[in-house]
């Protein structure tokens, strides 16, 4: 893209309305605006961001065989009526009614609707288990939506749902998707630590919320330094395998992590002091099994081993895609804008040229454009330098291909780290090296 026809309006001061960091750097950066309260449309450069993420989440999903539908965002009120939560819900949920006088809502989550869609078509406990899941928005009528993305009342989120025989086939499902989350967070460039969360009247131990480390954080934390060591990329475990699930499970469980409500100063005790941290929180992400709360309550049964009637054990496992935008900047920024990982940033590099006009410079951007015109950004303004590195510190690249008169006679192009502020002096051949190395 080219930045002197692209839609990117940055500001240059801080929004008074914006309280924390990546609320501010959102709207700076020309990633959002405000179009209602709680409710935001995302400009390209944030719609990119908001893709990367999810593709990362979908693949991963489809990695440990969850498939992907599609659900509707309106609902009728008439399934939420048969689990018993429609009136149990609360004033977060919007109610509406079409012109039939039909009760409707805006979904604020689709555990009836997915029981229903499974019930039609699922009969036999031959067909499990089955594990669903959509990325779509959503909507809760917050009473203070606030600080950006991070609380609105329009969100878009990952939503799986699973369908097991019994409670240790349910298990082996929230282990494989467990792995899947910790693999999720680590590609998208964050350390998301899992911290066991209350089961409520369910009981038992599987739910667990993710949560990456910012001083704006919600929630207090407790946790072994460990955890942020490990490589879940490369970590061996096979899917089909129950032995090796569990063995997966029990290694990371057995590193110390809580949130302030769940924290267990004895157990924390125990945990090597040079190894204890403590910091602030922001969720990101939620897996938890429910049993057969649903398929019980909403009559959903398939045909078991003995002909009888049997209720499948579900669980759910949430990933806030819109919030995570907004938990990375939090936990990636300087004073100067958005550090963005490379695995999501919207463009690779930003293309900076010092010179418009100058033959040599013109030449060698348009080369280094020519690379990938689709997942760069040339900032061919007619702007002064200042402002060009300005704008390119701002949104957040993860890389600075700078040309100026200097250089370009000598065929070089100067690479900054917008992470670490490291500035080489490379060829030509040598950037376009690069550029094809970002996000492969």
């Amino acid at each position: 893209m080219r930045l002197s026809r692209s839609f990117l309006p940055t500001l240059k001061e801080n929004p008074a309305e914006a309280q924390i960091t990546s609320h501010r750097l959102m709207l700076r950066a020309g990633t959002i605006r405000q179009t209602a309260a709680g409710i935001y449309a995302w400009l390209p450069t944030g719609l990119r961001v908001l893709r990367h993420i999810a593709n990362i989440v979908r693949h991963e999903q489809d990695a440990v065989g969850a498939q992907e539908l599609l659900m509707p965002t309106m609902q009728s009120a008439d399934l939420w009526k048969r689990s018993g939560r429609y009136d149990a819900y609360g004033p977060e949920m919007l109610r509406i009614r079409d012109r039939h006088e039909r009760d409707m809502l805006f979904g604020p989550t689709n555990e009836e609707m997915i029981t229903d869609l499974f019930g039609q078509a699922v009969k036999s406990y031959k067909e499990l288990p089955q594990v669903l899941y959509q990325i779509q928005w959503k909507f809760r009528d917050e009473v203070r939506p606030r600080f950006g993305v991070m609380r609105g009342r329009e969100f878009y989120m990952k939503d799986a749902y699973s369908f097991d025989l019994d409670h240790d086939s349910a298990v082996d499902t929230y282990r494989r998707m467990m792995l899947a989350y910790l693999r999720t967070f680590q590609r998208l460039g964050v350390r998301a630590i899992p911290m066991r969360a209350d089961t409520g009247p369910i009981g038992g131990e599987l739910s667990h919320e993710f949560l990456i480390l910012a001083p704006t954080g919600e929630s207090g934390v407790f946790f072994d330094s460990a955890l942020e060591d490990q490589d879940w990329l490369g970590e061996s475990v096979d899917l089909n395998d129950r032995a090796s699930l569990e063995r997966f499970f029990t290694g990371m469980t057995s590193f110390y992590a809580a949130t302030d409500e769940m924290h267990d100063a004895a157990a924390w005790a125990k945990v090597p002091a040079e190894r204890q941290r403590e910091g602030r929180g922001i969720e990101v992400g939620h897996i938890f099994n429910f049993g057969r709360k649903y398929t019980e309550s909403m009559d959903i049964a398939v045909s078991g081993p003995d002909g009888a009637p049997l209720y499948p054990e579900m669980g759910s496992y949430g990933i806030g895609v819109s919030r995570l935008v907004a938990a990375i900047i939090e936990a990636s920024h300087d004073d100067n804008g958005i550090i963005w990982p490379a695995s999501v940033a919207p463009f690779r590099a930003a293309i900076i040229n010092l010179k418009n006009g100058d033959a040599q410079c013109d030449a060698i951007c348009e080369k280094l454009y020519a690379a990938a015109p689709d997942d760069l950004l040339y900032d061919d303004r007619a702007e002064r330098a200042g402002a060009k590195f300005a704008d390119a510190d701002l949104l957040g690249h993860p890389w600075q291909l700078i040309v100026g008169p200097r250089g370009a006679k000598d065929g070089k192009v100067e690479v900054k780290n917008r992470r670490t502020g490291e500035r080489t002096e490379e060829t030509v051949d040598a950037a376009l090296a690069l550029i094809a190395k970002i996000r492969a």
